[in-house]
């Protein structure tokens, strides 16, 4: 064995020390993805539920508090672009959630202002 790989072990024997501190990384990457996966799917589910049992009079005051929300998800996007150094995949995945976030605040505020515009008097239109 040489000086280079005495100490990382390619394949090293089940049940040595060196194999059970360094688990396989796909197992790792698998797993964390089937866990994303299943949070995905179970949030999927919980807002599906959730947005079908509200009133439509309750409607438009959720949206606006859930626009707010969202404004939190460009944040955390911006943050996230930064952080991504000089990895370029990272760089261009960060933008694209900065430019979906964003088209999803200002969709979410275009619908709440024309569901307003439904409870506005006709006469009121000139007057702001």
């Amino acid at each position: 064995m040489s000086a280079s790989n005495e100490f990382l072990p390619i394949n090293p024997p089940p049940g040595s020390p060196a194999a059970i501190r360094h688990p396989n990384p796909l197992t790792e990457i698998t797993m964390d993805l089937m866990l994303l996966i299943f949070i995905l799917t179970l949030a999927a589910f919980l807002g599906f539920e959730l947005i079908a049992k509200v009133p439509s009079q309750l409607h438009t005051p959720l949206m606006s508090g859930s626009n707010a929300i969202s404004g939190i998800t460009i944040v955390g996007a911006l943050i996230a672009t930064g952080a991504a150094g000089d990895n370029t995949t990272n760089i261009v995945i960060g933008t694209l959630a900065v430019v979906l976030a964003t088209i999803n605040v200002v969709g979410g505020y275009v619908v709440t202002d024309r569901m307003l515009g439904m409870f506005k008097k006709k006469g009121s239109e000139g007057r702001k």
